[in-house]
């Protein structure tokens, strides 16, 4: 078994990185997104919840996010939350089963910044994009599916997003083992990228054959 996180800013492509490896791969792979692991905010009125800071470390349930990836690699079953950005909230009743796979994909803006999930993850990747693409992309993305205004999101973007970018995130990029320039649209970084985890995988193959 083998985790992967990929990191990044809001808008730098981490997506499509992520689905440009998983086509590669041909192990079996599952994907865990960190923002499947936001706070629930269910008991604070909707216009407070609306006000929380999502780009801020302190909005991740990093304790049940580390729980979960432990029990991944040991083989269990999990239920992964599933979050609404609509109602800013986490649901109660529904839950999303995740299967334990050869290789495990952590993907968000966040995951480097705390320090006992890097230290599950066998290779850490951080997705770098210029700021203006990452704008063009949190625009079209938040106001298409997730139903934001052009001025809510500007607003959201000037006060938290880039700055939590400069605070958090971007300086993050030091705990990664490769860092992909031009977001996801860099495929000669992608083809190494994929190339480099099947030889991690043949190698930690070798090594329990070996035992």
């Amino acid at each position: 078994m083998l985790v992967i996180g990929i990191a990044g800013g809001s808008g730098s492509g981490k997506t499509t990185v992520v689905q440009a490896i998983t086509r590669k791969l041909k192990e079996n792979v599952v994907v865990i997104p960190q923002d499947s692991y936001y706070k629930d905010s269910s008991h604070l009125p909707l216009e407070e919840r609306q006000k929380v800071n999502f780009d801020h470390p302190d909005s991740i349930d990093f304790k049940l996010l580390n729980e979960h990836l432990r029990a991944l690699k040991s083989g269990q079953k999990i239920e992964e939350p599933v979050y609404s950005y609509l109602t800013c909230s986490r649901s109660r009743t529904e839950t999303v089963p995740v299967y334990p796979a050869e290789v495990i994909i952590i993907e968000g803006i966040l995951i480097f910044t705390c320090a006992e999930l890097r230290d599950q993850m066998d290779i850490k990747i951080f997705v770098d994009a210029d700021d203006d693409d990452r704008l063009m992309r949190v625009m079209a993305r938040d106001i298409l599916e997730r139903g934001k205004t052009v001025e809510t999101v500007i607003q959201r973007y000037s006060k938290t997003v880039k700055p939590m970018y400069l605070q958090f995130i971007e300086p993050s990029k030091r705990y990664a083992d490769i860092i992909i320039p031009q977001g996801g649209h860099n495929k000669v970084a992608i083809d190494m990228i994929s190339a480099t985890i099947e030889k991690a995988l043949h190698r930690k193959d070798k090594e329990e054959s070996a035992q």
